[in-house]
């Protein structure tokens, strides 16, 4: 049961609404994390938006979704997981590739080094070595894409901490964590 309520998006009005509207029209439904994110329309519009902006960047919805099952792996946000893994499969990558991506690996080297530098980022809060950036520049990578990827990585903290913190309930097809 969530800590926090989840907001009957049949009863918001004005810019939660608006922007349950927008969620409601890519998803079919409005996730669970989203009506409980609807309690602030500031944060929720926040991170809409985030996933718009980043859903339009460079590094594309495969990659993206692929970081996102790691660091959820890494936070043990099974809800995070989930969704992840289910918009993963839709953006292409086989349910092995995104197994894989849970554990911060991949077959193909830019990714790998994509996953190793947010598992980093996370791990180590951000107070990564100049060898981090190295290998991601060495992957193929410009700054641009870097800054991107660390992008991903902060909204996907956003995301993890509040489904974790709020125990929002997972209504996405289960995903086990990892056994660490």
């Amino acid at each position: 049961m969530s800590r926090i309520a989840l907001v009957n998006p049949a009863a918001t009005q004005g810019e939660a609404g608006q922007v349950l509207e927008q969620i409601h029209g890519a998803f079919g439904v409005i996730p669970n994390m989203f009506r409980a994110v609807a309690n602030s329309p500031a944060a929720l519009s926040s991170m809409w938006g985030s996933f718009g902006a980043l859903g339009g960047g460079t590094l594309g919805a495969r990659l993206g979704e692929q970081i996102a099952v790691a660091i959820a792996d890494r936070n043990d946000c099974e809800y995070c997981l989930a969704a992840h893994t289910a918009l993963g499969r839709k953006a292409g990558a086989s349910a092995q590739e995104m197994a894989a991506a849970q554990a911060g690996e991949s077959s193909d080297p830019k990714t790998a080094a994509a996953l190793k530098f947010a598992l980093a980022v996370v791990e180590n809060r951000a107070h990564i070595r100049d060898a981090d950036v190295a290998g991601l520049r060495a992957a193929g990578f410009s700054d641009g894409e870097i800054v991107e990827i660390m992008a991903h990585v902060a909204l996907n903290l956003f995301t993890n901490y509040v489904n974790v913190a709020f125990q929002v309930p997972v209504d996405f097809p289960g995903v086990k964590l990892r056994v660490k």
